[in-house]
């Protein structure tokens, strides 16, 4: 299934508090993941999640959803920029239901596969095997 999985296609590997991001280097189907940079939450006291948060939540979950809400923005800019084309988000499925909620529509265009499991601290062959499948 691999073959499904365009040459170049960024792929974001994320959980609420920490992510890495891969591009495809293989070719003619081949997968080959290979890192691009890490992606961490920034400037968190500062900017707050998008929308308004329950006030039990606690000071972790408020943070978590502020990283979300910066990686959906870090994606529309990626694509705004050019710097891909097409995406896949394998994201544990709090943090991915609240990037989406960020996305713009060109961005969840430009999305080729979600996998809604948490592979953030997992060793690049797992996450290959889990995009394989």
């Amino acid at each position: 299934m691999s073959n499904l999985i365009p040459a170049d296609t960024y792929i974001v590997v994320a959980d609420g508090r920490s992510g890495r991001l891969f591009r495809n280097a293989g070719s003619g189907g081949t997968l080959a993941l290979q890192e691009v940079r890490r992606l961490s939450p920034h400037d968190l006291a500062k900017e707050g999640p998008s929308g308004s948060r329950p006030e039990e939540q606690t000071p972790r979950q408020t943070d978590e959803a502020t990283f979300a809400k910066q990686l959906g923005q870090a994606l529309s800019a990626m694509l705004d920029d050019r710097e891909c084309k097409h995406l896949i988000l394998v994201l544990d499925p709090q943090t991915l239901g609240q990037v989406r909620k960020c996305m713009s529509k060109t961005t969840e265009a430009s999305i080729v596969r979600t996998i809604a499991k948490d592979f953030t601290n997992s060793p690049i062959q797992d996450i290959e095997r889990a995009l394989s499948h």
